[in-house]
């Protein structure tokens, strides 16, 4: 992941810990979405204003790839960026690192929902925008921007 994407760290709490004093797998998921919070705040866009506006993202699919556990009160550096932005949907990819190292890949599949009617509408333009051009200042793979 681009060293330009954005970081949110989280110390890993006893209680999100099983008896091994490994990070509960579920927890890896909340992580993400607190990062994925974080990252609208960092856009402009708290959370209150974003519902305010018609935007209210709904996870629809996320895949983990786990490659060792993060333990008890290690710093979890969650780094965040905007693979792909739709009509309705937005992808976000997380990498998770403790001390350098990469322990947990996710990806999350958005969706802007409108929760009267439980479907899903699109997102709003200026939100869009800010996604896109969150998007823009990735480098592109294997060539300078």
């Amino acid at each position: 992941m681009s060293d330009r994407s954005f970081v949110h760290t989280m110390r890993v709490r006893y209680h999100e810990t099983d008896p091994q004093e490994f990070l509960f797998n579920s927890r890896y998921l909340e992580y993400a979405d607190v990062a994925m919070a974080e990252f609208f705040r960092n856009l402009g866009w708290p959370y209150p204003v974003m519902l305010r506006e018609g935007f209210d993202p709904s996870v629809v699919t996320s895949t983990l790839a786990f490659r060792r556990p993060a333990r008890l009160d290690d710093l979890v550096d969650v780094h965040v960026r905007c693979s792909r932005v739709g009509t309705s949907s937005f992808v976000l990819d997380f990498e998770m690192l403790v001390s350098q190292e990469v322990i947990c890949g996710v990806e999350s599949v958005y969706v802007n929902v409108d929760p009267q009617k439980a479907a899903s509408r699109p997102i709003p333009s200026r939100i869009a925008d800010s996604l896109r051009a969150a998007r823009a200042l990735e480098p592109i793979p294997g060539g300078e921007q």
